[in-house]
């Protein structure tokens, strides 16, 4: 008779088992366990140095694991392709923001929306009252349907980074991974980024690597805190605040 199956297999969006990678016997990551329900907003935090973008590089594919496990909604990702896990679900955002300078914020959404992503999209791709639509719906999400006709060049750095993450969100990803999204940001785009993420986790799940600790208390509902490649700490931010390992090893500095 086969063993029922267990919590970390069924019930999670995410479940990251064992995880571990090496650079020249150096271990980034180090047999990392990792679990992120529906609907949640994760905040990874920890030293410079604890693997946390290693552990996004891992999710997305652009690194590969040396061993463990990441299955997003049951599938295995670590042999998958970047692409392929693009398409599985996953969307990510770096530090700096990778948009379009040179065109608008209407053309910036409309160049992210999955019809058009192919060769063979792109050339079939028309500007239909279904693709208007759900740019107008995104560009209102990320606080953007006054600005649809501006060239992105011309934005605030946070209304950058409310596109890019537009661009993600076109795309329906049911996770969103976001790295230090408010750095560099004014307190009130940090407020306004807060609002948006709480927003859009009706649908997906967002993990987040930030610095900005009145930031992560806004929007965590979990916090998961690394050190050298290890998870030492998890839980609510009045949890892992209060742990004597995560006061040495990181919000003592």
């Amino acid at each position: 008779m086969n063993a029922a199956p267990t919590a970390s297999n069924t019930d999670f969006l995410l479940s990251v088992e064992g995880l571990t990678v090496s650079f020249d016997g150096f271990k980034a990551v180090d047999d990392l366990s990792l679990y992120v329900d529906r609907n949640e907003i994760r905040v990874i935090i920890g030293p410079n140095g604890a693997g946390k973008t290693t552990v996004l590089d891992l999710i997305c594919g652009r690194t590969k694991a040396t061993a463990g496990s990441i299955k997003f909604e049951q599938t295995e990702l670590t042999t998958m392709k970047e692409h392929q896990i693009v398409r599985a679900g996953v969307g990510r955002k770096f530090q700096n923001p990778s948009i379009y300078e040179d065109l608008t914020v209407f053309e910036n959404l409309e160049i992210s929306y999955p019809k058009g992503r192919s060769v063979f999209g792109a050339l079939m791709f028309q500007r239909d009252a279904t693709v208007r639509a759900r740019v107008m719906e995104i560009a209102e999400t990320v606080f953007l349907q006054d600005h649809l006709n501006l060239r992105a060049e011309y934005l605030s750095h946070g209304q950058k980074q409310w596109l890019e993450i537009g661009m993600l969100l076109i795309q329906d990803p049911a996770l969103l991974m976001l790295d230090e999204p408010v750095a560099g940001m004014s307190v009130a785009e940090r407020k306004k980024t807060a609002e948006l993420l709480q927003r859009i986790i009706q649908n997906r799940s967002v993990l987040v690597i930030e610095h900005d600790m009145g930031f992560v208390e806004d929007i965590a509902h979990k916090v998961t805190v690394l050190h050298q490649g290890k998870v030492i700490a998890e839980g609510s931010m009045a949890h892992v605040k209060q742990d004597p390992r995560v006061i040495e090893v990181y919000l003592g500095h």
